[in-house]
């Protein structure tokens, strides 16, 4: 039987516990499966609240919640940020993947508002379901201008840790 992680479960992986004896044989890897939001990223405690106010995280994985991973993170945008630009200039020692989609299945690649991507000083305007790769070090920058249905937002960064420098 398949179950989520128990929070007693990730709190003793978080603590370096490696050997840890599973009741059920059968889910010896659990612990590599996420269904439910086991924190959150690290983040200023006032724009922890900005983003709550925009968007809704669903998942978030990293090497901290389970060792050998690498971060991403899930979330809907619901509207546009009081923040502008919501993600300012910033850039990862590592590759990074961002997605937009849209919510309309009848319709996929309308993303049903605009994204605003600075990438080095060069701006684009996303208005269809997008992936974006970023090389490693690449300034980028985010901004929400327009959301006519919920857009689902997804990022990976190939490094274990995120630093938070996106979130200020």
């Amino acid at each position: 039987m398949l179950r989520v992680c128990t929070s007693a479960f990730m709190r003793r992986l978080r603590e370096g516990e490696t050997h840890m004896e599973e009741k059920n044989t059968a889910a010896k890897y659990e612990h590599l499966i996420l269904s439910d939001l086991q924190y959150e990223p690290p983040m200023s405690p006032d724009f922890r609240e900005i983003y709550r106010r925009f968007a809704k995280r669903v998942l978030w994985i990293d090497g901290d919640l389970v060792p050998g991973a690498f971060q991403m993170n899930v979330s809907w945008y619901c509207k546009i940020p009081e923040q502008d630009p919501i993600f300012a200039a910033h850039r990862h020692a590592a590759a990074e993947i961002i997605g937009f989609f849209g919510s309309d299945p009848e319709d996929p690649y309308e993303l049903h508002g605009e994204i605003r991507v600075e990438l080095d000083g060069e701006e684009h305007s996303i208005t269809r379901s997008s992936l974006i790769f970023l090389p490693p070090e690449l300034p980028h920058a985010i901004r929400i201008l327009r959301v006519d249905r919920p857009i689902f937002h997804f990022s990976v960064v190939t490094e274990a840790r995120y630093n938070g420098s996106a979130y200020r």
